[in-house]
């Protein structure tokens, strides 16, 4: 199965790491702009509401993966590829103190993943 969202193994620990001091209930959402540039950021559930302009397309580290409407017409058709880095991310997003950033990478989907999303 294709998925739309993936996230490599530091990535995944670091959500890890995020669960256990902050509990099980994370979300994550692709900024597009303003404050924090174009970073995934990781929420707490409830301190973001997604709008019916926002769309799940997927799960990372069993966290539900959201994007505005008008960013995934953009990038679907590629797969986001969510990792870590050193340095301060978004402001607002959970992994701040912890010294590095969640970033987004991607990479085209072939022929026949585009036939099995369809």
């Amino acid at each position: 199965m294709v998925e739309r969202v993936v996230a490599t193994p530091a990535a995944l620990e670091l959500i890890d790491c995020l669960k256990a001091k902050h509990g099980a209930g994370l979300m994550f959402y692709q900024s597009h702009g303003c404050c924090d540039g174009s970073s995934p950021m990781c929420y707490l559930i409830g301190e973001l509401t997604p709008s019916r302009y926002d769309l799940q397309i997927g799960q990372i580290g069993g966290c539900p993966f959201f994007i505005s409407e008008s960013q995934y017409q953009y990038w679907q058709n590629s797969q986001l590829i969510i990792g870590i880095t050193e340095g301060s991310g978004g402001t607002f997003s959970l992994e701040g103190p912890e010294g590095v950033c969640f970033i987004t990478g991607s990479r085209l989907f072939n022929e026949d993943e585009q036939q099995e999303l369809v």
